[in-house]
Parts: structure tokens; C-alpha cells; sequence
């Protein structure tokens, strides 16, 4: 079984089951957007999470070391996302990443925001015009080291 097929049972069981994300994610003690990403194949999940999700799933025990593996991360299945939801993010990078990338030099100097020391939140917040979505990237400055280069 390949870590594609265990994603697409995993979607299929949890719709099944009438269950949501944020009910996975309590039930292995992890944040909701941290699960859903590596149940959908983005993340490693510990073999003792992973044991927890395919009981609550009912799928088979074989899939648990392949959860567990470390994946191949990133890639959508075109260059440019089609699905609206994540073409707005992208769509919402190609007008403000220039700024973002002008700001985060301006207030930390030469660096970048690391995608590993990281954390991810999606929030609902009401408002009068309709409600809002908010995301917020949190991630570590890592400081280009151009001394190390020269040695």
C-alpha cells in the first residue's frame, strides 16, 4: 500500500465515520493543522499516533509503519494550484510575498522564516460583513550565515 492509497482511505474513513479533523487531532494530543497535514501525507506520524488513527478508522495495521516513514513533503499536482481555496494563498503571495519577503529583511535583516521550526494556525473570527479567516505563519528567523561560506 502506498502513502497515497493510506491518504485517500484515511479521507474516505473520516467522512465515513462522520469524524473531524480536530477529533483526530485530540484523540493523538497534536495540534488540528499539524494532523490534518500529516494525515494527508505531509508529516511523519509516531507509530503510537498512527496505531490510535488506523483503530479510529478502521483501517489496516499495515498502514501504521507507512505513516510513520518520513514522506516526500511539498508538491501539488500542478505548477500553478487549481483548487480555489489554495490558489488564493497562492494568488494572495504573488501580490503581498514581495512586500512580506521587504518586511521580514527590514525589522530581522538577511534571512528567512523557517518552514521547519514552524507553526500553523487557522482561526474563524466573526465579522459584520462576514466572517473572516485567519492564518497565522509562525516560524523561526534564520539569519543567512555568509561567514560560514567563506571557510
Amino acid at each position: 500500500m502506498t502513502r497515497d492509497e493510506i491518504t485517500a482511505e484515511i479521507v474516505a474513513a473520516r467522512l465515513l465515520k462522520g469524524l473531524t479533523w480536530q477529533e483526530l487531532a485530540d484523540a493523538i494530543d497534536k495540534p488540528v493543522v499539524w494532523t490534518v497535514a500529516a494525515l494527508l501525507g505531509q508529516h511523519p506520524v509516531p507509530a503510537e499516533c498512527g496505531k490510535v488513527i488506523v483503530d479510529m478508522l478502521g483501517l489496516d495495521e499495515s498502514a501504521i509503519p507507512i505513516l510513520a516513514a518520513v514522506p516526500m513533503r511539498g508538491g501539488l499536482p500542478t505548477a500553478v494550484p487549481t483548487d480555489p481555496t489554495i490558489y488564493r494563498f497562492y494568488e494572495a503571495l504573488q501580490v503581498y510575498g514581495g512586500a512580506v519577503k521587504e518586511l521580514i529583511h527590514e525589522q530581522f535583516g538577511d534571512g528567512i522564516m523557517s518552514a521547519i521550526n514552524f507553526s500553523l494556525d487557522v482561526q474563524r473570527k466573526p465579522h459584520p460583513a462576514g466572517d473572516r479567516v485567519v492564518v497565522t505563519f509562525d516560524g523561526k528567523f534564520l539569519p543567512y550565515d555568509w561567514t560560514a561560506a567563506e571557510n
